[in-house]
């Protein structure tokens, strides 16, 4: 009788660590990326139902400018992280968070690399569908997703910037897609329609935003339209630069990502 109990016992302590492990795999984590000599700290939000069973939608979220640095946390404290807190129930993706530097821009290409480096390394290690990945950012992150969208329009099945734009904001002129500095180019809107092609875009605005004028978003909806591109577009009356809660909290948004996939 006593073998047996400590046989159970010892069975217990030794099937412990794996419950506890694979526990820990779920929710939002701490992951670090290097890119050259670079190394940068992200976070990856996994559901907790992840069954590594099966392939998962994927969504790579792109901060503000508010919530740069390098500690790895400030940009779960904005936006989609803040939704999924509130209703992880509604939000059936791996999610990927990387942080932009204090000094940087997503639109930089070191930037742009690590948040993509971030996002296959997170497809990799969560079974990340790669017919299912989804760009969004607000604000400075909105801007990096109208860039990312116009440089790699084949990688993303749908993309929701939410308060941004083409060009920057008179007092953040620095803020722009990289179309803006091509000299060849004279309608980055245009163009930024045109290379996006018929991927699923939503777009979101505030039209009392004194950050990023709404006139930015205006503007892309109707490059969109012209380009006969698949767009939807919501500004809120009366909503100033935080949009993001709105957008985020949409019923029809989730619905609207998964609906959608990439054309092979």
């Amino acid at each position: 009788m006593l073998r047996t109990i400590t046989c159970a016992a010892l069975l217990s302590l030794c099937l412990a660590p794996t419950a506890v492990a694979r526990k820990l795999e779920t929710g939002f984590l701490n992951r670090t990326i290097a890119v050259g000599a670079d190394s940068y700290r992200y976070q990856v939000y996994v559901p907790a139902d992840w069954d590594k069973h099966q392939k998962w939608p994927v969504i790579l979220f792109l901060h503000g400018a508010g919530e740069r640095g390098n500690d790895g946390l400030l940009q779960t404290d904005v936006g989609l992280a803040h939704s999924i807190r509130e209703h992880p129930a509604n939000f059936p993706f791996v999610v990927v968070m990387p942080q932009c530097n204090k000094d940087k821009l997503w639109t930089d290409p070191d930037m742009e690399a690590q948040a993509l480096a971030a996002l296959d390394r997170s497809i990799k290690e969560f079974k990340g569908d790669r017919d299912r990945l989804y760009l969004t950012g607000l604000s400075m992150g909105g801007y990096g997703t109208w860039d990312l969208g116009a440089k790699y329009p084949s990688r993303f099945a749908a993309y929701v910037p939410i308060c941004a734009g083409i060009r920057g904001p008179e007092r953040f002129p620095q803020l722009h897609v990289s179309l803006v500095d091509d000299p060849q180019i004279t309608d980055p809107y245009a163009e930024t329609a045109r290379r996006i092609g018929k991927t699923p875009v939503w777009i979101f605005h505030g039209d009392a935003d004194e950050a990023v004028p709404v006139e930015e978003s205006r503007k892309m909806a109707e490059a969109l339209k012209t380009a006969n591109a698949d767009v939807k577009y919501t500004e809120y009356p009366g909503v100033g630069h935080n949009s993001w809660d709105k957008a985020y909290a949409e019923p029809q948004l989730v619905p609207f990502l998964l609906a959608h996939t990439l054309k092979h």
